[in-house]
């Protein structure tokens, strides 16, 4: 009996399938570096706060800080649950959240600061510290991101935020020891054990 292949169907499932792939891998990889000291210092870095404050990086020095550009209308915007757990059981004079909202993927964080504090307070009761909207890429994205983003800034590598909820972590001394995409979870080991000092 002879078998007909249609190689123009098995050739299209193929490409979907590596294409499937590549987006996965896209949003969930991650990497992880070796404490190496920063080009130009972290700590001397500042952002405004969601309330209009200026918040100087000097306050982060002896802290473990993790930084995520978020999005209200995001397929990933339920993270910010998984991260407000990741605050009440971590949160402290040691570890500290950041969240930097963005509306340059998808247009997806279109409010002003009320309307960004009032979604985050009223549908995730998020009590970590809330910055102003910032670009996170390109050339208007934020000093903070061009630190997290340039090795010649952090003195580890070139990173290109993919989307919203990418999350790097910054250890104690103001060195970059990780980035995350959107996809890694807030409560995936390698995020729980930073946060707990492991």
């Amino acid at each position: 009996m002879r078998m007909d292949f249609n190689w123009s169907a098995i050739t299209v499932l193929f490409v979907a399938l590596g294409l499937g792939l590549s987006a996965w891998k896209m949003y969930s990889s991650s990497a992880t570096y070796l404490p190496t000291p920063a080009m130009e210092n972290f700590h001397n870095l500042s952002a405004k706060t969601l309330e209009g404050e200026t918040f100087d990086f000097a306050q982060l020095e002896g802290k473990r800080v993790l930084i995520v550009n978020t999005a209200s209308k995001c397929g990933f915007t339920p993270q910010y649950a998984d991260l407000e757990k990741l605050q009440e059981q971590y949160g402290s004079d040691s570890f500290v959240i950041l969240g930097f909202p963005c509306n340059g993927f998808g247009r997806q964080e279109p409010g002003t600061a009320d309307e960004i504090a009032g979604f985050c307070s009223t549908n995730y009761g998020v009590s970590f510290q809330m910055m102003e909207k910032v670009a996170v890429s390109g050339k208007e994205s934020h000093p903070v991101y061009q630190w997290l983003c340039q090795k010649a800034k952090n003195g580890v590598q070139d990173h290109k935020v993919a989307w919203n909820f990418h999350k790097f972590l910054v250890d104690e001394k103001g060195q970059l020891v990780a980035s995350l995409r959107s996809g890694v979870n807030p409560l995936d080991d390698t995020v729980v054990n930073f946060a707990s000092g492991k």
